[in-house]
C-alpha cells in the first residue's frame, strides 16, 4: 500500500468525518461482547475536532484506513482508539502507528507509552505483550466491582 507515512489530523481537517467512521466501523466486532459499551458511541465529529487540539490524532492514508490517538500525560503518552480498516489489517499498520507513538513518547520526553484493553479482548492482550507492553494494572468503569479494563505500559526512555 502506498502512502504509509502516518500524517497528524488538525482540527479542521477534512478527513475527520473519515476518521470517525473508521473508529466505528473497526470497534464495531466490540458490540455486544465488551461490558461497558465502548467510548466509540460518544466519539462525534465536533469531539475529534476538539480532542485533536489537546490530543496527537495520526492517520494513515487517504482517506484514512488507520487511526490512533495520543494523549500527553505527566509522565507518559496515552495510546488510544488505535483503529485499522479490515481490508488492511495484516499490513502493519497498527505497528506503524504504536511505533509512532513510542518516537512521539521519546521525543515528548515522556518514559513511556500507556494503553489499555478491555478484558475481554484477549487477542488485544496477547498483540500489546508480543510487542513489549507490560501489564501493570487493572481498573473498573463506574458501577462495575469487578476489572473491565488492563492497563499495558512499554519503557521508551
Amino acid at each position: 500500500m502506498a502512502g504509509l507515512t502516518p500524517r497528524r489530523v488538525s482540527g479542521d481537517d477534512p478527513d475527520i468525518p473519515a476518521v470517525l467512521a473508521l473508529i466505528r466501523v473497526s470497534f464495531a466486532f466490540m458490540d455486544g461482547r465488551i461490558d461497558p459499551p465502548s467510548s466509540m458511541h460518544e466519539l462525534s465529529e465536533d469531539a475529534i475536532r476538539r480532542q485533536a487540539v489537546t490530543r496527537e490524532i495520526w492517520v494513515i492514508g487517504a482517506p484514512p484506513v488507520a487511526c490512533v490517538f495520543l494523549t500527553p500525560k505527566s509522565d507518559h503518552l496515552y495510546l488510544g482508539k488505535l483503529a485499522v480498516d479490515e481490508a488492511h489489517r495484516g499490513k502493519g499498520l497498527a505497528r506503524i502507528l504504536v511505533d509512532l507513538a513510542e518516537q512521539r513518547a521519546s521525543a515528548l520526553h515522556l518514559g513511556s507509552v500507556e494503553l489499555q484493553t478491555r478484558v475481554e479482548l484477549v487477542e488485544n492482550q496477547a498483540v500489546f505483550e508480543r510487542i513489549g507492553y507490560l501489564k501493570v494494572g487493572e481498573s473498573s468503569h463506574a458501577g462495575y466491582d469487578r476489572a473491565t479494563s488492563i492497563t499495558y505500559r512499554k519503557d521508551v526512555s
